[in-house]
């Protein structure tokens, strides 16, 4: 028999995936009542393949980085003709589906309930309906996802503002081979290698051969509202065209929202967080961090008695300054060809600072001196001096998001102008 729902709890989540199960382990180790629905088992919730994840938003989240992660890989970013190593950042990859599990089980320790195959069909002020009956709630968490409950009346993400992202990890066939196609490209077995421009700005094709040499990690992300190939496509083709790599052992793809995060982040009943409020950073597509990261903001503030008001203020002061600017930055990425990028990159644009703080999710910190010798290059390309002015304008009004009202009105005005949606 299907496990019976609870009348009534503090906060349901919607989504068992990596932001729902964090929102609820979090929530629910603050004495709050918590019930988590997913559409599908258990199991199968969240994302199915191997992501990126910063160190330091394990970290703040208390999460353990994992045995073998504590020293990420050299990073080489790659055009056709010339490239940018990083031998220092902060990103792990981690396999989504144990990170899933790990997340629900302290989720369950801490006293939440977590019920799976279950279908949400609406909602009635605090009540959600499903296929198993009704549930009532203070607030409720829509962590299901762009495909999901839709609880919160949002207007969906322009296709120009989705990457199609894919990836998959696939054994070894050839070992000698694997060398060879990294050696090929003058890099060491194991390091990772990110082939961007390959269908037009914004797309990569990341490839990663993991410890012990038995599987290799294939990653793409392309935007075909461009008129690009998806993100599939492009991994599969890759795939076939290299004769070392053999069977896929598992993976997936989706979705990815791009665009700047969502304003509305709640009515003050329903609660946006991860993908569902667009808290993914635009750069590289990456939101499993910032998902996490925002269900333990969402929970620290309702359980010091706070608002679903306060959690919408406080992340956009946080975070949406430092996400609206990269945005600025992915808009004129997918505005370049590939040859537009290779010359980007030729020219000292795009340096070790500038890519390993874009791995990093943080800002780069860049000398006046250093800022002075590419001033000549940035003058030279197109559109790269008015990027900077909209960065730097995105950074400063980002942290002065306010409540609601004229001024909120005032700020997403001038937000709007800058970074339209």
């Amino acid at each position: 028999m299907p496990e019976a729902l609870p009348h009534s709890a503090d906060l349901v989540v919607i989504g068992g995936g990596t932001a729902g199960a964090a929102t609820a382990g979090f929530a629910a180790a603050h004495g709050l009542r918590v019930v988590l629905l997913e559409r599908r088992p258990l199991d199968r919730a969240g994302a199915r393949w191997v992501n990126g994840v910063t160190r330091a938003a394990l970290h703040e989240a208390g999460l353990p980085v994992p045995d073998g992660a504590a020293t990420p890989p050299r990073f080489h970013l790659l055009t056709a003709n010339h490239r940018v190593t990083v031998p220092r950042h902060d990103v792990v990859d981690l396999d989504m589906r144990g990170l899933v599990a790990q997340l629900q089980d302290r989720a369950r320790v801490a006293g939440a309930a977590l019920i799976g195959e279950v279908q949400v069909t609406g909602r009635d002020d605090r009540t959600v309906r499903t296929d198993r009956g009704a549930i009532t709630a203070r607030w409720i968490v829509d962590a299901s996802g762009l495909a999901g409950a839709r609880l919160l009346d949002t207007p969906p993400v322009a296709p120009e503002h989705l990457c199609a992202a894919a990836q998959g990890v696939y054994e070894v066939r050839d070992r000698a081979g694997a060398a060879a196609y990294f050696e090929g490209l003058g890099l060491p077995l194991g390091e990772i290698c990110a082939h961007v421009g390959v269908a037009g700005g914004y797309s990569l094709i990341n490839v990663r051969v993991h410890p012990g040499g038995d599987t290799v990690g294939v990653l793409t992300g392309t935007i075909p509202a461009l008129g690009h190939p998806g993100g599939k496509a492009v991994r599969d083709d890759f795939v076939r065209a290299q004769p070392w790599i053999g069977p896929m052992v598992f993976g997936g793809g989706g979705a990815i929202p791009l665009r700047r995060p969502r304003e509305e982040l709640t009515d003050g009943t329903v609660v946006l967080v991860g993908d569902t409020g667009c808290q993914v950073f635009p750069a590289h597509g990456s939101g499993i961090g910032a998902g996490i990261l925002a269900g333990k903001l969402l929970a620290d503030t309702l359980a010091a008695g706070g608002t679903p008001f306060d959690y919408e203020v406080a992340w956009h002061r946080r975070w949406g300054g430092l996400f609206a600017a990269y945005d600025a930055v992915r808009r004129w990425n997918q505005s370049q060809t590939g040859a537009e990028l290779d010359r980007v990159i030729g020219r000292g644009l795009v340096d070790l600072e500038f890519a390993r703080a874009g791995l990093d999710q943080t800002l780069p910190h860049v000398a006046p001196r250093a800022l002075a010798r590419k001033l000549p290059g940035a003058l030279r390309e197109r559109g790269v001096v008015a990027l900077g002015a909209r960065t730097a304008a995105a950074m400063a009004l980002g942290p002065k998001f306010p409540g609601r009202g004229r001024a909120r009105r005032a700020w997403s005005a001038a937000m709007q102008r800058l970074l339209p949606v």
